[in-house]
């Protein structure tokens, strides 16, 4: 689960729904506590016996830390902004506006995940992309990608339970060999998860990494057909071989992308996978077949690099349930566990004291 409600509107604004979302690029949230509450509840999961968003917020301070300002996960960011242009193919499968021909304006933020904001980067850590895409009808797409093939839980207990089994132990800065030993015992669909993910090592750095939503969603066409799709973002950069040495540079990857970024823009196809119905929709440790329809709907094209601060992505909750008309949730029990995360995550650094991102780009332009 990556991380993170909008702002209070202002008196005489119209009500904004989750799926009909104002954009307004400068102060942009989430979808609100009571809203992702009502998620969790339908999904089955908010109870006394059950998990909660209190608690897995916990879970992340209790093994990260707790660091004021920033996301319980994914802390370490930096934003970028740029458009989509779709090509009119995905209209095939969804009447979503943003896959008619045409620009989308587009926010986002590359990060890594974990909860340390000020960790050194490294070649191994998951890489995260957030998006937001405002279209021109004021709907919003937000989506949240990592740079690993499938998700290595299925379930919201599995997540909460591998958060404390992965923690570093002092000393070793590695997790405890046999509490990770006993968590894998008692989730074989973790274990067969992270065999598939060994076998896709990581790139260079985030211009050369596909981003994969690893969730399922649902795509309705203008003629009412419904059909079960993933989505990547496949780089136009060629892919190069990760660093395996640690690098002197503690921020790398993000330097790396920065020089990139203000040399010349990178562009990444947005690839959707359409699912057949044998296909596991409530299952992200699953990949679907390689023989599955894709379809390549446009290009996504990040031409500026902003340090997080007031006005770009720092402030933003990429709830993966604010969804355009023509995309819809599955039956996915993470999609509302993460909805509701996020929106715990968000309440809990909108309230609190900012910090300077340990990635400052004006350093790195100089």
């Amino acid at each position: 689960m990556d991380e993170d409600t909008n702002p209070p509107l202002s008196p005489g604004c119209p009500m904004v729904s989750r799926r009909s979302t104002l954009l307004g690029l400068v102060a942009v949230g989430g979808v609100g506590v009571m809203s992702a509450g009502g998620f969790l509840y339908a999904g089955g999961w908010l109870s006394s016996e059950k998990l909660t968003p209190v608690r897995i917020a916990d879970r992340f301070e209790e093994v990260h830390g707790k660091h004021a300002g920033f996301r319980r996960n994914h802390a370490k960011g930096v934003c970028v902004s740029g458009y989509f242009t779709s090509n009119g193919s995905g209209t095939s499968v969804s009447k979503a506006s943003v896959f008619r021909p045409g620009r989308t304006p587009v926010i986002g933020r590359f990060s890594l995940s974990g909860g340390k904001p000020q960790a050194t980067d490294a070649n191994d850590t998951i890489r995260g992309l957030g998006l937001v895409f405002a279209l021109s009808n004021g709907e919003q797409w937000r989506t949240a990608l990592i740079n690993i093939p499938v998700f290595p839980d299925n379930t919201v207990q599995g997540f909460y339970d591998r958060l404390l089994a992965s923690q570093p132990v002092p000393g070793t800065g590695q997790p405890d060999p046999q509490k990770m030993a006993e968590f894998l015992a008692k989730h074989p669909e973790t274990a067969r998860a992270q065999k598939i993910i060994k076998t896709h090592p990581p790139t260079s750095g985030f211009d050369d990494s596909t981003f994969n939503s690893l969730n399922a969603f649902l795509a309705t066409n203008e003629t009412g057909v419904t059909v079960p799709v993933r989505w990547s973002l496949v780089p136009a950069q060629p892919a190069r071989p990760g660093n395996t040495t640690k690098p002197a540079d503690e921020n790398y990857l993000f330097d790396s992308l920065i020089v990139q970024l203000s040399a010349h823009p990178l562009q990444w196809n947005l690839v959707l996978t359409v699912g057949e119905p044998d296909d596991p929709t409530d299952d992200p440790t699953v990949p679907w077949p390689e023989s599955r329809q894709k379809i390549t709907a446009g290009t996504l094209t990040i031409d500026s690099v902003q340090t997080e601060g007031v006005g770009n992505a720092r402030d933003v909750n990429f709830d993966p349930l604010v969804l355009p008309d023509g995309i819809s949730p599955s039956d996915d029990p993470l999609l509302s566990a993460r909805s509701a995360v996020y929106s715990q995550s968000f309440t809990r650094r909108s309230s609190e004291p900012k910090q300077p991102s340990a990635v400052d780009v004006s350093k790195v332009q100089q």
